[in-house]
Protein backbone atom coordinates (compact mmCIF):
# COMPACT_ATOMS: atom_id res chain seq x y z
CA UNK A 1 0.00 0.00 0.00
CA UNK A 2 0.94 3.42 -0.38
CA UNK A 3 0.82 6.83 1.54
CA UNK A 4 -1.73 9.20 -0.07
CA UNK A 5 -1.96 11.86 2.28
CA UNK A 6 -1.47 13.65 5.16
CA UNK A 7 -1.81 15.94 7.87
CA UNK A 8 -0.47 17.56 10.83
CA UNK A 9 -2.14 17.82 14.60
CA UNK A 10 -3.10 21.53 15.14
CA UNK A 11 -0.16 23.33 17.31
CA UNK A 12 -3.65 24.23 19.96
CA UNK A 13 -4.03 20.62 20.64
CA UNK A 14 -1.54 19.96 23.01
CA UNK A 15 2.44 20.41 23.77
CA UNK A 16 4.61 20.40 21.22
CA UNK A 17 5.68 17.10 22.21
CA UNK A 18 2.49 15.00 21.43
CA UNK A 19 2.44 15.97 17.70
CA UNK A 20 0.90 14.18 15.38
CA UNK A 21 0.39 13.05 11.76
CA UNK A 22 -2.19 11.52 9.94
CA UNK A 23 -1.53 9.55 7.30
CA UNK A 24 -4.00 7.76 4.63
CA UNK A 25 -3.14 4.86 2.76
CA UNK A 26 -4.23 3.36 -0.65
CA UNK A 27 -5.83 0.39 1.63
CA UNK A 28 -8.09 2.35 3.09
CA UNK A 29 -6.61 2.62 6.62
CA UNK A 30 -5.94 5.72 8.78
CA UNK A 31 -2.42 5.55 10.46
CA UNK A 32 -1.27 8.07 13.24
CA UNK A 33 2.12 8.55 14.13
CA UNK A 34 3.78 10.74 16.81
CA UNK A 35 6.40 12.90 15.56
CA UNK A 36 8.42 12.58 19.10
CA UNK A 37 8.55 9.41 19.05
CA UNK A 38 8.45 8.28 15.33
CA UNK A 39 6.42 5.30 16.19
CA UNK A 40 2.35 4.42 14.85
CA UNK A 41 0.27 4.69 17.61
CA UNK A 42 -2.77 4.06 15.86
CA UNK A 43 -4.03 2.45 12.84
CA UNK A 44 -7.84 2.13 11.77
CA UNK A 45 -9.51 0.93 8.54
CA UNK A 46 -12.42 3.43 8.09
CA UNK A 47 -12.86 3.71 4.34
CA UNK A 48 -12.81 0.37 1.97
CA UNK A 49 -11.09 2.40 -0.78
CA UNK A 50 -8.29 4.22 -0.96
CA UNK A 51 -7.96 7.89 1.05
CA UNK A 52 -7.29 10.90 -0.69
CA UNK A 53 -7.40 13.82 1.60
CA UNK A 54 -6.98 14.35 5.41
CA UNK A 55 -7.78 16.86 7.97
CA UNK A 56 -7.36 17.38 11.68
CA UNK A 57 -10.21 19.37 13.82
CA UNK A 58 -9.58 22.50 15.12
CA UNK A 59 -8.84 20.83 18.68
CA UNK A 60 -6.81 18.20 17.10
CA UNK A 61 -9.71 15.55 18.46
CA UNK A 62 -11.38 14.70 15.23
CA UNK A 63 -9.91 13.11 12.05
CA UNK A 64 -11.86 13.59 8.71
CA UNK A 65 -11.05 11.23 5.74
CA UNK A 66 -12.24 11.44 2.07
CA UNK A 67 -11.89 8.39 -0.35
CA UNK A 68 -11.12 8.00 -3.75
CA UNK A 69 -15.28 6.92 -3.63
CA UNK A 70 -16.58 10.13 -2.23
CA UNK A 71 -17.11 8.55 1.16
CA UNK A 72 -16.06 11.29 4.10
CA UNK A 73 -15.45 9.44 7.72
CA UNK A 74 -15.43 11.11 10.73
CA UNK A 75 -12.81 9.47 13.50
CA UNK A 76 -11.54 9.95 16.95
CA UNK A 77 -8.20 8.89 17.21
CA UNK A 78 -7.96 8.76 21.34
CA UNK A 79 -10.53 5.84 21.04
CA UNK A 80 -10.31 4.22 17.44
CA UNK A 81 -13.75 4.40 16.51
CA UNK A 82 -15.24 6.11 13.66
CA UNK A 83 -18.40 8.09 14.39
CA UNK A 84 -19.95 9.29 10.65
CA UNK A 85 -19.80 8.23 7.45
CA UNK A 86 -21.13 11.19 4.96
CA UNK A 87 -22.16 9.99 1.60
CA UNK A 88 -23.18 13.18 -0.16
CA UNK A 89 -20.05 13.46 -2.47
CA UNK A 90 -20.36 9.41 -2.82
CA UNK A 91 -19.08 8.19 -7.06
CA UNK A 92 -16.40 11.35 -6.78
CA UNK A 93 -13.66 11.37 -5.54
CA UNK A 94 -12.29 13.48 -2.70
CA UNK A 95 -9.95 15.96 -3.73
CA UNK A 96 -10.07 18.27 -0.21
CA UNK A 97 -10.90 18.34 2.96
CA UNK A 98 -10.15 21.50 5.24
CA UNK A 99 -11.27 22.25 8.66
CA UNK A 100 -11.28 25.46 10.91
CA UNK A 101 -12.62 26.98 14.47
CA UNK A 102 -15.76 28.77 14.10
CA UNK A 103 -17.78 30.82 16.50
CA UNK A 104 -20.19 28.87 18.74
CA UNK A 105 -23.78 29.80 16.94
CA UNK A 106 -22.21 31.04 14.01
CA UNK A 107 -23.96 30.13 10.71
CA UNK A 108 -26.58 29.48 13.02
CA UNK A 109 -25.52 26.36 14.51
CA UNK A 110 -23.55 24.99 17.64
CA UNK A 111 -20.01 24.14 17.79
CA UNK A 112 -16.78 25.16 17.34
CA UNK A 113 -15.84 23.89 13.82
CA UNK A 114 -16.81 24.40 10.24
CA UNK A 115 -15.08 22.29 7.88
CA UNK A 116 -15.65 21.81 3.98
CA UNK A 117 -14.84 18.87 1.34
CA UNK A 118 -14.18 18.93 -2.41
CA UNK A 119 -14.99 16.62 -4.62
CA UNK A 120 -13.73 15.55 -8.20
CA UNK A 121 -17.23 16.16 -10.10
CA UNK A 122 -16.26 20.07 -9.08
CA UNK A 123 -18.74 20.25 -5.67
CA UNK A 124 -18.14 21.75 -2.14
CA UNK A 125 -19.90 20.83 0.79
CA UNK A 126 -19.45 23.22 3.75
CA UNK A 127 -20.65 21.95 7.12
CA UNK A 128 -20.88 23.20 10.97
CA UNK A 129 -19.72 20.67 13.69
CA UNK A 130 -19.84 20.13 17.17
CA UNK A 131 -17.34 17.01 17.52
CA UNK A 132 -17.58 16.66 21.44
CA UNK A 133 -21.50 15.92 20.94
CA UNK A 134 -21.02 13.79 17.44
CA UNK A 135 -23.29 16.44 15.70
CA UNK A 136 -22.28 17.56 12.14
CA UNK A 137 -24.74 20.26 9.74
CA UNK A 138 -24.55 20.51 6.27
CA UNK A 139 -24.22 24.27 6.05
CA UNK A 140 -23.82 25.35 2.07
CA UNK A 141 -23.44 23.57 -0.55
CA UNK A 142 -21.76 25.11 -4.13
CA UNK A 143 -21.45 23.55 -7.36
CA UNK A 144 -20.48 23.99 -11.29
CA UNK A 145 -22.65 24.77 -13.48
CA UNK A 146 -23.87 22.22 -15.65
CA UNK A 147 -22.34 22.54 -19.64
CA UNK A 148 -23.68 21.78 -22.79
CA UNK A 149 -22.62 19.31 -24.90
CA UNK A 150 -20.36 21.54 -27.25
CA UNK A 151 -18.41 23.52 -23.53
CA UNK A 152 -17.80 20.09 -21.78
CA UNK A 153 -14.10 19.64 -21.33
CA UNK A 154 -12.60 16.33 -22.37
CA UNK A 155 -10.95 16.37 -18.75
CA UNK A 156 -12.53 18.90 -16.22
CA UNK A 157 -10.43 21.45 -14.34
CA UNK A 158 -9.68 20.16 -10.40
CA UNK A 159 -12.21 21.59 -7.88
CA UNK A 160 -9.72 23.57 -5.32
CA UNK A 161 -10.86 25.57 -2.55
CA UNK A 162 -9.83 26.88 0.45
CA UNK A 163 -11.05 28.64 3.92
CA UNK A 164 -9.93 32.29 3.33
CA UNK A 165 -7.39 33.45 6.23
CA UNK A 166 -7.97 37.22 5.91
CA UNK A 167 -11.70 37.26 5.82
CA UNK A 168 -13.15 34.34 7.49
CA UNK A 169 -16.65 34.55 5.73
CA UNK A 170 -14.95 34.10 2.57
CA UNK A 171 -14.43 30.69 0.54
CA UNK A 172 -11.65 31.13 -2.22
CA UNK A 173 -12.38 28.69 -5.24
CA UNK A 174 -10.79 27.59 -8.65
CA UNK A 175 -12.37 24.81 -11.06
CA UNK A 176 -15.63 25.97 -10.26
CA UNK A 177 -16.91 27.77 -13.59
CA UNK A 178 -16.58 27.24 -17.05
CA UNK A 179 -14.06 30.22 -17.53
CA UNK A 180 -10.44 30.10 -15.69
CA UNK A 181 -10.85 32.16 -13.04
CA UNK A 182 -10.83 32.55 -8.76
CA UNK A 183 -13.99 32.60 -7.10
CA UNK A 184 -14.54 34.58 -3.82
CA UNK A 185 -17.68 32.89 -2.30
CA UNK A 186 -19.44 34.34 1.00
CA UNK A 187 -20.64 31.76 3.56
CA UNK A 188 -22.64 34.39 5.24
CA UNK A 189 -24.65 36.35 2.18
CA UNK A 190 -24.65 32.57 0.36
CA UNK A 191 -23.14 34.62 -3.05
CA UNK A 192 -19.88 34.98 -4.91
CA UNK A 193 -19.09 38.20 -4.03
CA UNK A 194 -15.58 38.59 -6.72
CA UNK A 195 -14.00 37.39 -9.72
CA UNK A 196 -10.64 37.37 -10.66
CA UNK A 197 -10.00 36.20 -14.04
CA UNK A 198 -7.10 33.62 -14.43
CA UNK A 199 -5.09 32.75 -17.49
CA UNK A 200 -5.43 29.23 -17.65
CA UNK A 201 -7.52 26.60 -15.53
CA UNK A 202 -6.03 26.24 -12.13
CA UNK A 203 -4.11 22.93 -11.19
CA UNK A 204 -2.92 23.63 -8.00
CA UNK A 205 -3.74 26.62 -5.14
CA UNK A 206 -2.47 28.54 -1.53
CA UNK A 207 -3.61 31.27 0.58
CA UNK A 208 -0.89 33.51 2.29
CA UNK A 209 -1.70 33.52 6.12
CA UNK A 210 -0.50 37.03 6.00
CA UNK A 211 -0.79 39.24 3.23
CA UNK A 212 -4.26 38.61 0.65
CA UNK A 213 -1.76 36.79 -1.60
CA UNK A 214 -3.24 33.97 -3.67
CA UNK A 215 -0.55 31.49 -5.40
CA UNK A 216 -2.23 29.72 -8.30
CA UNK A 217 0.04 26.80 -10.31
CA UNK A 218 -0.86 25.59 -13.72
CA UNK A 219 -0.57 22.96 -15.71
CA UNK A 220 1.47 25.44 -18.37
CA UNK A 221 4.34 25.09 -15.83
CA UNK A 222 3.90 28.62 -14.41
CA UNK A 223 2.76 29.83 -11.06
CA UNK A 224 1.03 33.10 -10.57
CA UNK A 225 0.88 35.30 -7.51
CA UNK A 226 -2.70 37.34 -7.21
CA UNK A 227 -2.93 40.23 -5.11
CA UNK A 228 -6.32 40.52 -4.10
CA UNK A 229 -6.36 44.22 -2.84
CA UNK A 230 -5.29 45.39 -6.09
CA UNK A 231 -5.55 42.91 -8.52
CA UNK A 232 -1.78 42.99 -9.78
CA UNK A 233 -0.61 39.56 -10.59
CA UNK A 234 3.05 38.35 -10.58
CA UNK A 235 3.65 35.47 -13.00
CA UNK A 236 6.61 33.00 -11.76
CA UNK A 237 8.90 30.83 -14.55
CA UNK A 238 11.38 28.21 -13.83
CA UNK A 239 9.46 25.45 -14.24
CA UNK A 240 10.21 22.42 -15.89
CA UNK A 241 6.70 20.96 -15.80
CA UNK A 242 3.01 21.08 -14.14
CA UNK A 243 2.95 22.95 -10.76
CA UNK A 244 1.21 20.36 -9.42
CA UNK A 245 1.87 21.98 -5.71
CA UNK A 246 2.14 25.29 -4.25
CA UNK A 247 2.27 26.47 -0.58
CA UNK A 248 2.99 29.17 1.57
CA UNK A 249 5.15 28.84 4.97
CA UNK A 250 3.47 29.69 7.88
CA UNK A 251 5.46 32.65 8.14
CA UNK A 252 4.02 33.89 4.67
CA UNK A 253 7.64 34.71 3.89
CA UNK A 254 8.39 31.35 1.65
CA UNK A 255 5.91 30.24 -0.98
CA UNK A 256 7.20 26.33 -2.31
CA UNK A 257 5.92 24.76 -5.51
CA UNK A 258 6.67 21.46 -6.57
CA UNK A 259 6.67 20.48 -10.51
CA UNK A 260 7.24 16.54 -11.17
CA UNK A 261 10.62 16.44 -9.12
CA UNK A 262 11.63 19.50 -8.57
CA UNK A 263 10.89 21.57 -4.98
CA UNK A 264 11.20 25.34 -5.85
CA UNK A 265 11.43 27.75 -2.92
CA UNK A 266 10.30 31.56 -3.34
CA UNK A 267 10.80 34.69 -0.91
CA UNK A 268 7.71 36.64 -0.24
CA UNK A 269 8.25 40.31 0.11
CA UNK A 270 5.52 42.09 0.55
CA UNK A 271 3.39 41.67 -2.37
CA UNK A 272 6.52 40.16 -4.46
CA UNK A 273 8.22 37.39 -4.85
CA UNK A 274 11.85 36.14 -6.15
CA UNK A 275 13.32 33.06 -6.36
CA UNK A 276 15.62 31.60 -3.49
CA UNK A 277 18.80 30.34 -4.27
CA UNK A 278 17.20 26.68 -3.12
CA UNK A 279 16.00 23.99 -5.17
CA UNK A 280 15.45 20.37 -4.56
CA UNK A 281 15.66 17.82 -7.95
CA UNK A 282 16.80 14.05 -8.72
CA UNK A 283 19.85 13.48 -6.58
CA UNK A 284 23.06 13.48 -8.68
CA UNK A 285 24.50 9.87 -9.94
Amino acid sequence: QSCLCLAWSPPSCGRPEQQQVAAGYSDGTLRVFSITRIAMELKMHPHRAALTALAYSADGQTVLSGDKDGLVAVSRPRTGMTLHVLSDHQGALISTIQSKSKEYGDFGSEGADLWLAASSDQRISIWAADWPRGCCELVDWLSSPSPTLTEAPSHPPPCLVAFCPWDRALLVCAGLSMHPELVFYNLHQKQVVERIPLPFFAVSLSLSPGAHLVAVGFAERVLRLVDCQSGAAQDLAGHDDVVQLCRFAPSAQLLFSVAHGDILVWEVMGHRASERALSSGPPPD
